[in-house]
């Protein structure tokens, strides 16, 4: 098993060379073609100093020349490493550093900055288009490392996950195929980017794994910047989170005429509230999966099912992967109780890169722990309360911020929610809500503690409201609850 040999060179082994590998706004890319491409980049890379087991940092934008420098990466044996482009100044030097990247590859606006500590920075100008001087292929074995994902660098600078060939393989083959029922004809769009692990699997490797078509383009992923490329390409399976689920709900510059041929979406990133997958599918007609997956696993380990959705719910496990609920001791908890996540199966990471403390805590025994609280529910499915550091004890019970936010956006004025603790002037911790509000009045504020109140325990309602313009979001796309305490 190798990422380059299985996931792209297969295909034109198959007879699908001259198949869409990638539709951009500009291009329409075949297997063929992206393969003399990669081998280009390969050429390239080598020249520049990278070598088998050596890092590539990727900082490029979603296009035909992220995809082309990632195999290219792979081909040579060395290990693909995709940040964010638009990283905050300093960062993608910092990330260099960290993993000790050979070569560096991003775009000529951000050449100076990753060129400071004199470590080779490519840009896709500086790739020939003739392969010629490709170094033989390196084939390793599939528990290779080869690609680095970053953590989203929530609770501190970020942490990269070293996932194997065989890993993205596995989920591949679990998920891909196992749960979205991939084939060749299909034709996936996603609204995170590339660089975004779940985004890497669902709209790039899962695709390639069978031969589809992805669709990718630079502009922000606003709902119209979407809808119109899923019209044009008549995408039929959209990657996607909550928030841009949301906002293409709301949307009234998009028609469910232009998203007819979606057969699925998806959901991860963050908990999706029950309205706004019930919004989406009323107005689209289209069956939303959310899931549940980390850095940690490569993707998606739990899952609802296409034909066997049950709101409020995760789903089940995907096939392959084993679930504990368990109390910090490790000790299993009952049904319907929240505990900690534990997860077991093929494409749980090999470790962090230099982070031993870390990776003791989080990879135990063949298990990854990634600090996410849930709990079981009739049935075998899974729901997901909140990450165990957001988690509030009041009163002496647990409060999911998830389950009050979900009741927030219940009420026709609130757009957006997000609940965290605060501690009072008994130093006692309590609910308090910051929300995005369509229209304010003097009497919001109390309807909506009343809300909480009536449909939720007592003690769950938020003591007090902040008003905000929009949430902070982390470059995922994920609320960053610790930017949230500063504006309360």
């Amino acid at each position: 098993m190798h990422l380059y040999t299985d996931f792209l060179e297969a295909r034109l082994r198959d007879g699908r060379g001259g198949h869409a590998a990638l539709l951009t706004d500009t291009d329409r890319v075949s297997y063929r073609a992206l393969e003399a491409r990669a081998a280009a980049w390969a050429a390239r890379l080598h020249a520049a100093g990278a070598t088998p087991g050596s890092r590539v940092l990727l900082a490029l934008p979603d296009g035909s020349e992220f995809v082309a420098a990632f195999f290219g990466a792979l081909r040579l044996g060395a290990i693909a490493a995709p940040a964010n482009p638009h990283a905050p100044a300093g960062l993608l030097a910092r990330l260099a550093g960290y993993i000790e990247a050979a070569v560096v590859v991003t775009t000529g606006t951000r050449l100076g900055e990753c060129a400071a500590d004199d470590r080779p920075v490519l840009t896709p100008e500086d790739v020939e288009a003739a392969s010629a001087g490709v170094p033989p292929l390196h084939r390793g074995s599939p528990g290779d490392d080869a690609v680095w994902q970053f953590t989203s660098g929530s609770s501190g600078e970020p942490k990269a996950v070293r996932h194997s060939h065989w890993a993205f393989a596995a989920a591949a083959d679990a998920y891909g195929r196992g749960v979205l029922g991939l084939v060749a004809g299909d034709i996936t769009i996603a609204a995170p980017r590339l660089y975004f692990g779940y985004a890497m699997g669902a709209n790039l490797l899962f695709p390639f794994s069978v031969g589809a078509s992805v669709v990718l383009f630079d502009e922000r992923p606003t709902p119209a910047a979407l809808g119109a490329r899923i019209a044009r390409h008549r995408a039929t399976v959209l990657v996607s989170t909550p928030a841009s689920l949301r906002q293409m709900t709301l949307a009234s510059d998009i028609t469910p005429g232009q998203l007819a041929s979606l057969r699925v979406a998806t959901s991860a990133g963050e908990a999706l509230p029950d309205g706004v997958a019930a919004a989406w599918s009323a107005r689209f007609g289209t069956p939303v999966l959310d899931g549940l997956g980390m850095t940690e696993t490569c993707h998606i380990v739990i899952s609802n099912r296409i034909g066997a959705i049950v709101p409020g719910s995760l789903g089940q496990p995907v096939p392959g992967y084993e679930v504990r609920v368990c109390d910090h001791a490790g000790v299993g908890v009952p049904d319907g109780e929240p505990g900690e996540l534990w997860v077991r199966g093929p494409s749980v990471a090999q470790g962090y890169w230099q982070r031993p403390e870390a990776e003791a805590r989080v990879f135990r025994d063949g298990w990854c722990v990634p600090g996410d609280m849930v709990r079981r529910l009739p049935g075998g499915g899974v729901e997901f309360c909140g990450r165990a550091d957001d988690m509030l004890k009041v009163n002496g019970q647990w409060v999911a911020p998830r389950v009050v936010e979900e009741c927030l956006l219940t009420h026709p004025a609130v757009r957006e929610a997000a609940v965290v603790g605060v501690r009072d002037d008994d130093g006692l911790v309590r609910p308090h809500a910051i929300v995005v509000a369509d229209h304010l009045s003097g009497s919001l504020t109390g309807e909506l503690q009343a809300l909480v109140r009536a449909r939720l325990a007592p003690h769950a309602h938020p003591r007090g409201v902040t008003y905000v313009g929009a949430l902070p979001r982390t470059a995922t796309g994920k609320i960053d609850r610790a930017e949230l305490l500063t504006l309360i």
